[in-house]
């Protein structure tokens, strides 16, 4: 016990007043849908990211977006989390699908609602679905980083026991110490991958084909998340599956295998050259 970091006792509310309470689960996911607004809007207001051709986009689409990913977020995200993590909880009680302030999101089910929400919008507008894909992905990692640092602050989501140096004993878990495996996911969903995405949207003119960013994304959160899985602790009403796997890992996979497919045809595909 010698190793073992004090858990910081932060108040899961921000701001209560009366019946009105802001939590800082709820502050990471407007914080988080405002950055990604305000980097995409960067993104295609850059005429050098996007080659001869310029961005197949307007920065008012972007605005307009703000609202259909919202809505794809937030319910892909609880629905995500309804039928991949608790289905027989929320079958006996099928109101609290509706108490999202309590926690509950699935990444995986808010990656899909978002997809869902883009097809629809890039159709919409007559957008190339790939490249309003593009544009996204990257702006979505700082409100990975911040929810993963919001369940740290609720004391959710812990790790499986360690004997790191910062191991921490969570209170709503036991007295063993932790790995704590929200800063990681924080640390590798949300920087790291905010980096690689950086680096490759500023170069080469990555964002001039269709679906390459898209591809790296896939394929760098699906491994950040499996590597996160290997100290998180599984969801005690799942626990382990086949082959030492978790939920997490296993909806992992598939999106690593099509980031794979992905980024192997896109680039069979050349790169458009730069303006004079």
């Amino acid at each position: 016990m010698l190793n073992v970091l004090p858990f910081p006792a932060i108040n899961p509310v921000l701001i209560e007043i009366g019946p009105f309470a802001i939590r800082w689960y709820a502050l990471a996911y407007i914080v988080g849908i405002l950055f990604g607004w305000w980097y995409a809007r960067r993104l295609v207001s850059n005429p050098r990211l996007w080659g001869p051709s310029g961005a197949p986009m307007r920065v008012v689409d972007l605005d307009d977006f703000v609202v259909w990913a919202t809505v794809g977020i937030i319910v892909g995200g609880r629905l995500g989390y309804v039928l991949f993590y608790d289905l027989g909880k929320f079958l006996a009680a099928p109101l609290t699908i509706f108490e999202v302030w309590h926690g509950g999101m699935s990444f995986h089910g808010g990656f899909l609602g978002t997809v869902i929400a883009m097809i629809l919008f890039a159709r919409s507008r007559k957008i190339p679905v790939w490249s309003l894909i593009d544009t996204i992905a990257p702006s979505v990692t700082v409100g990975l980083c911040l929810g993963r640092l919001a369940n740290f602050v609720n004391g959710e989501l812990w790790g499986r026991p360690g004997d790191v140096p910062w191991a921490m004993v969570f209170p709503n878990a036991d007295l063993q110490p932790r790995h704590p495996s929200q800063l990681y996911e924080a640390l590798l969903e949300g920087v790291v991958l905010f980096l690689v995405l950086r680096f490759f949207t500023h170069r080469q003119l990555r964002l001039s084909q269709p679906g390459f960013i898209s591809a790296i994304f896939a394929i760098g959160y699906a491994l950040a998340r499996i590597v996160s899985e290997f100290f998180r602790e599984p969801d005690i009403q799942i626990g382990y599956l086949a082959g030492g796997l978790t939920m997490g890992m296993l909806l992992s996979l598939p999106l690593l295998i099509a980031g794979i497919i992905l980024l192997v045809v896109v680039l069979r595909r050349p790169v458009p050259a730069p303006a004079s």
